[in-house]
């Protein structure tokens, strides 16, 4: 990290990648860790929610249950498109199917928790001046060799709303080399500067679907978007507004990822409109111990 000012860097940017931040050991522990949970996965037919971020896909898949909508305090499976038959059944082995797993593996699984709660974390929190950071929501990201689903652009804060603006950061670490092969992070840097412009919402008790999009989703052009490579143990922090993306994974290599949300919880308010919600079982948990 040396002498760079990471506060700066995110605010000049929308985004900083840190080579070398955790070590192979420690992305190798999150790995085997996600292994055994795997091989334990034992998923109703009807609980098998395909995950997606277009749109239109999004309200009919994660807005038809509140199996998504109540992951936030929960270790929760979430899967890749067309990995079923028409009668719920693997078509690929079910270690091979998952697009993540979340949201709340930081809480609830003491090596993920350890991990987020590390010296190293909250001495990044602290370089961007996090007085008292909480951790809303965490995810275990595969991007599945082949198959491993394309992540359209968007920007965090669409999803995890807070007044004022400026409130999120994202912490993406790498657990195995990401490379325009197997689909890293592509940026539009400065992009965070202008706010956002599309929301979804929780519908209000009663309604259905479940879930909706306020506010029009930009097309923005290929050419404004930079590949963000990063090595295994590399950090990427990320703006809550920047708009970022990643391609479907075409290659042989999958792409195994940590991510864990920040909010600087002081002067900060949470929307109640948000997807994700505090419950009294988890509120969100102090970053700092």
């Amino acid at each position: 990290m040396g002498s760079v000012d990471l506060s700066a860097a995110l605010s000049k940017d929308g985004f900083v990648k840190i080579e070398g931040f955790f070590t192979e050991d420690e992305c190798d522990s999150l790995r085997k860790r996600i292994l055994e949970i795997t091989d334990k996965m034992d998923i109703s037919k009807d609980l098998r929610t395909e995950f997606t971020t277009q749109a239109s896909k999004q309200l009919k898949a994660q807005g038809s249950k509140d199996y998504f909508l109540t992951s936030g305090d929960k270790v929760r499976f979430f899967f890749e498109e067309g990995v079923f038959d028409s009668k719920g059944d693997f078509l690929v082995p079910k270690e091979k199917s998952l697009n993540k797993i979340g949201h709340a593996l930081h809480a609830l699984d003491p090596i993920f928790k350890n991990l987020t709660h590390s010296l190293e974390v909250q001495e990044i929190a602290r370089k961007l001046d996090l007085k008292e950071p909480v951790i809303v929501q965490s995810m275990y990201i595969f991007k599945q060799p082949q198959i491993g689903g394309e992540v359209n652009p968007h920007q965090d804060a669409s999803f995890l709303y807070t007044e004022p603006l400026g409130r999120i950061v994202g912490f993406w670490i790498a657990l195995e080399d990401a490379t325009e092969e197997n689909s890293c992070l592509w940026f539009i840097p400065g992009s965070h500067t202008a706010g956002i412009t599309r929301r979804m919402l929780r519908a209000p008790k009663g309604e259905y679907p479940l879930l909706k999009f306020i506010g029009e989703q930009p097309d923005y052009p290929d050419n404004e978007f930079i590949p963000v490579p990063v090595k295994k143990g590399g950090l990427i922090l990320i703006h809550g507004e920047v708009v970022h993306k990643s391609a479907r994974n075409m290659s042989n290599k999958s792409r195994h990822v940590y991510a864990f949300h920040l909010m600087e919880s002081q002067d900060s308010h949470w929307s109640k409109e948000n997807w994700l919600q505090p419950t009294l079982e988890l509120p969100f948990p102090l970053l700092y111990t």
